[in-house]
């Protein structure tokens, strides 16, 4: 562990005791940092597809899904915390002691597909904002972006605090970026809020589209991760200390996913006050939206839609890396080194580019496919989080665990809905 990460952790414990003479920001600024590295995966490239193509073609009809597919995001993670604290473990290690064995294989084949698919999102993402900044060749774009990622896991063998810091500072680039996106676009604050808070959907393709808002905001392999991050990072065990702990996880949650809510829903919000303002409703696509920007907003638009997208599948896919090894160690108490898991990861995304597929409908489905997902991810973790035997004194309040279990019907419920359209041919 690096001294910067040792200082933290001495730091919160002196917090814990009650013998810090810091701040009240210094004492909350050592908790934070674990919902900040999920966080990134609420805002990455499949965030920017989805999010474009509904408000290209439905204006803020769809932002309501935005909001509610947030609130629920900061529920799951919160409980994923909670799980890796109190218990020491993570989720799919939980499960791997809890479920039998066969049970145990399929979820680690289910969950590593869902690892690849957010891969595909993330990597293809980044280079394709290598590519709409610089000119660089997809193909080249996805090399360097192999290599970035390279550097950014690397930051592990220094300790959790670096690369806390370094996904933060990702997440700050890509919030001031779409504040200058927000502020350039001018929506229209009366429709915005009644998108905000109005459910309804206008046809088929829409409940497709919320579909991949939802698979691309709450997401299954970052509720492993969560556990993970927390489970090892500052390790209490009396009951007081544990509880304010977790009152400080909640902030942590709160912070983050709040600026991953209000991100989300300005990429939403810059579609439909551009694009679908203008009548474009057929701009899909991530490099349609970067070119069509420009004459709308000017220049300076396109470059700081570019780099929040760049920053976004950086981060992101060097999360979505570390969620695959949390999953197989978890499940199957193996691991195999960084560097394989990137190159295995990254493989579909370069057959994706070799094939000259559309890589903003590739993202699109690729969340889908991280909606079907969630309920294996959603459904252990309440169950787990609700049981006293698992969790002691920090088990779930009846009231929560029947909110979480109406998110999960929510989730499995559309879902189904999906899979019945998707055979009959509707979507």
């Amino acid at each position: 562990m690096s001294s910067q990460s040792q200082k933290t952790v001495e730091a919160a414990r002196d917090v814990l005791d009650g013998t810090s003479r810091h701040g009240r920001f210094r004492r909350l600024l050592v908790f934070m940092g674990p919902a900040f590295i999920a966080s990134v995966a609420y805002m990455d490239p499949g965030n920017f597809a989805t999010n474009i193509q509904g408000g290209a073609q439905y204006g803020y009809m769809l932002l309501w899904v935005v909001v509610a597919s947030n609130l629920m995001a900061m529920l799951i993670q919160t409980l994923s915390a909670k799980l890796g604290l109190v218990t020491g473990y993570n989720l799919a290690e939980v499960c791997r002691m809890q479920y039998p064995r066969p049970v145990t294989w399929i979820m680690w084949f289910l969950m590593e597909l869902v690892a690849m698919a957010t891969d595909l999102a993330e990597f293809l993402g980044a280079a394709v904002g290598f590519n709409l900044l610089f000119g660089i060749p997809l193909w080249i774009a996805g090399l360097i972006t192999a290599v970035v990622t390279f550097v950014i896991l690397g930051l592990e063998r220094y300790g959790f605090r670096p690369l806390e810091a370094v996904i933060t500072a990702f997440v700050g680039v890509i919030a001031a970026c779409y504040l200058v996106e927000t502020v350039l676009d001018r929506p229209d604050w009366a429709a915005v809020l009644h998108g905000a808070i109005t459910p309804r959907f206008r046809d088929r393709e829409s409940v497709l589209l919320a579909a991949g808002i939802l698979g691309a905001t709450v997401m299954p392999h970052v509720i492993f991760l969560h556990s993970a991050l927390t489970q090892g990072r500052i390790v209490v065990r009396e009951p007081a200390k544990l509880k304010r702990l977790f009152r400080f996880q909640l902030v942590d949650v709160g912070i983050a996913m709040g600026i991953a809510g209000l991100i989300n829903a300005a990429m939403l919000i810059m579609a439909a006050s551009t694009f679908h303002k203008a009548g474009m409703t057929s701009v899909g696509t991530l490099e349609e939206a970067y070119k069509t920007l420009e004459p709308l907003l000017g220049q300076a638009a396109s470059w700081f839609f570019a780099i929040s997208l760049l920053a976004s599948g950086l981060s992101a896919s060097s999360v979505g890396t570390m969620s695959g090894q949390v999953i197989m160690q978890g499940f199957l108490q193996r691991r195999i080194p960084i560097w394989i898991r990137r190159l295995v990861t990254m493989a579909p995304t370069l057959v994706v580019i070799a094939m000259g597929l559309d890589p903003t409908r590739t993202l699109v489905i690729s969340q889908v496919v991280l909606s079907f997902g969630l309920p294996f991810a959603v459904i252990p973790l309440i169950q787990f989080t609700r049981r006293k035997d698992i969790m002691g004194e920090m088990v779930n309040h009846p009231a929560t665990t029947v909110v979480a279990m109406m998110v999960a019907a929510l989730i499995v419920a559309l879902n189904v809905y999906l899979l019945v359209r998707f055979f009959a041919g509707g979507l």
